[in-house]
């Protein structure tokens, strides 16, 4: 997974960011934090199933936002372009 998100041409953070790429048939791999709220995580687990992709679980948001690069948490995560 790490060699994934390290090599990805294009990604995008967060949860509005992550749902738009969704929305718009962008997003190729979606990562979404143990520790988020469910009431966040549940519209992208929905959009995930529609498009016929599956989610990619890590443990806790700061683990996703570093493995992003960020410096703050993130509930979501997606990958666009490999």
């Amino acid at each position: 997974m790490d060699d994934l998100i390290s090599s990805a041409r294009r990604k995008v953070v967060g949860t509005k960011e992550t749902m738009k790429a969704l929305e718009r048939g962008e997003a190729k791999y979606v990562f979404i934090a143990g520790d988020a709220e469910e009431r966040i995580t549940r519209p992208i687990i929905a959009l995930c199933e529609a498009s016929e992709i599956e989610p990619q679980h890590v443990a806790t948001m700061a683990e996703l936002g570093k493995k992003f690069g960020i410096k703050v948490k993130a509930a979501a995560a997606a990958i666009t372009e490999v």
